[in-house]
């Protein structure tokens, strides 16, 4: 060894640093406390809890609801067909769009100019709201004092997959972090046996996928857990062959203690992710079969619903959503497929109301019976509606190719519980309901005021990535204060 790296070798860490001073010393140190710096600030992230971060937390506002309960109508209802009741359109039927409409209007599939399409449903008024709603939702219709209906929603794609990444996580494009991740994210969860955001699934969710859900650059333990019909409810929950929970208890303490003492040498969230999700796994193996066992409820429960314990049903979801909220669930994500009526709109749209109508009324109403509708915000819609005009596919029988397809510019959503203004109408659109003329709401907007609903700012609930701090609502949102109760 040469006579300065044996001098070198005796000198503790602080004289080296001492020593040298502003060279080399002085970059090394920089350095560690730069180190210190980053681990300091992703564990800001989990409010101080690195080994906790789904921590229930505080916010800033006082919050009107504590839960959500997100119902997705895959492929876009017909909001005309539905919610927004326009006379003129069914006065005009027929007619040619208008030129000032059709010049320089951009559809996924209509080419040629089309004619003016009103709805062959009847419409009536409900509630002493008097809110007015399709004949395809009687059950609906029963709460319908409950419901904030906004009829202004817009966003900016008119296609599935794009116009889903938008309504979910403010971006088009995939890579950004689902609303569920940014509530968790903010607000934590109140149950430690189960995700703080879980999805539910009926039929096949096309387009963006799983990246609805996905947790984008946020720490992956804010990612919504898909819990299924079928089999193991949470992909291999169950322990393996020939391992029983005692001996599953000691190789998690093992592995853990490894993550733990990596997890305070690095300061990484993922491994804080990673033990948080082992020990919830281990959790779970009691707290989910018992939470997706539907026979234990009322006879009367399961009827109001439709619900039948074993089967793959919206009816069984929103029961398990009402389950799950009661246990403390933060976020839950529905999902029912096969909306998307470009054809066939007057034969398939009343099967589907029949199927989703009455437990998604049963939910509203069992959430209120047990004091637990006005702490959680019910939320239905989709990612874009339906347009005011005709398309009609070629090659089909008169009787079913008539439809409708997509339209960005306004369509319904509607909200109940958790501090909405129940049996109101938002917003109003032009006599044939193809723009907002009246309170336009853009997706920006509904993500602002369902955060403030949470008792979260927008603005205020970022993420630093890539250099610079994200956030849902990104460069836009307002809070729509008149829904507000």
């Amino acid at each position: 060894m040469s006579t300065v790296a044996c001098r070198l070798a005796e000198l503790t860490r602080r004289e080296l640093f001492t020593r040298v001073g502003t060279g080399v010393g002085s970059i090394a140190l920089a350095s560690l406390l730069a180190d210190d710096t980053r681990a300091s600030s992703r564990a800001e992230h989990f409010n101080g809890s690195a080994s906790d971060p789904l921590a229930a937390r505080l916010t800033d506002l006082a919050p009107r609801a504590k839960n959500v309960i997100f119902l997705h109508m895959v492929g876009a209802p017909s909001h005309l067909d539905l919610f927004d009741y326009k006379p003129e359109l069914v006065r005009r039927d027929g007619e040619p769009l208008p030129d000032e409409l059709w010049n320089g209007l951009r559809l996924a599939f209509i080419r040629e100019r089309p004619n003016l399409f009103g709805t062959q449903l009847k419409f009536h008024r409900h509630g002493e709201s008097g809110l007015e709603l399709s004949e395809l939702l009687p059950h609906l219709a029963g709460v319908a004092d409950e419901l904030c209906v906004i009829k202004t929603l817009h966003t900016e794609h008119f296609n599935h997959g794009p116009a889903q990444l938008f309504f979910h996580t403010g971006f088009g494009r995939f890579g950004r972090p689902s609303l569920g991740s940014w509530t968790t994210y903010g607000l934590g969860s109140e149950n430690r046996n189960l995700p703080g955001f879980v999805v539910l699934i009926t039929g096949s969710v096309a387009g963006a996928g799983n990246s609805l859900w996905g947790s984008g650059f946020l720490p992956s333990v804010y990612q919504g857990i898909e819990f299924r019909s079928s089999g193991d409810p949470v992909l291999f929950l169950s322990n393996p062959e020939g391992i029983d929970a005692e001996r599953r208890r000691r190789m998690l303490d093992s592995v853990n203690d490894l993550n733990r003492a990596r997890l305070a040498d690095v300061g990484d969230p993922e491994i804080a992710t990673r033990i948080n999700q082992y020990e919830m796994a281990y959790r779970m193996q009691t707290a989910v079969p018992e939470l997706m066992d539907l026979g234990g409820e009322p006879r009367h429960i399961l009827e109001m619903y439709g619900a039948e314990p074993g089967q793959e049903s919206v009816a069984n979801n929103c029961l398990l959503a009402r389950r799950l909220v009661e246990r403390g669930v933060r976020f839950v994500q529905l999902y029912d497929a096969d909306w998307d009526h470009h054809s066939g709109l007057f034969n398939q749209l009343p099967k589907k109301c029949q199927l989703v109508d009455r437990p998604i009324a049963a939910l509203i109403r069992d959430l209120k019976a047990r004091g637990l509708l006005d702490e959680t915000l019910v939320v239905w819609g989709a990612e874009f509606g339906r347009t005011p005009v005709m398309q009609q596919m070629s090659g089909r029988g008169k009787a079913t190719n008539l439809g409708r397809d997509h339209h960005k510019d306004a369509y319904s959503i509607w909200m109940a519980g958790g501090g909405v203004k129940g049996g109101l109408t938002y917003g109003r659109t032009d006599d044939i309901g193809f723009h907002p003329v009246e309170d336009p709401m853009h997706v920006n907007d509904f993500h602002a005021t369902l955060l403030h609903l949470l008792g979260l700012r927008h603005e205020q609930l970022t993420f630093k990535f890539q250099g610079r701090q994200f956030r849902l609502t990104d460069v836009g949102g307002r809070v729509a204060e008149k829904i507000i109760s």
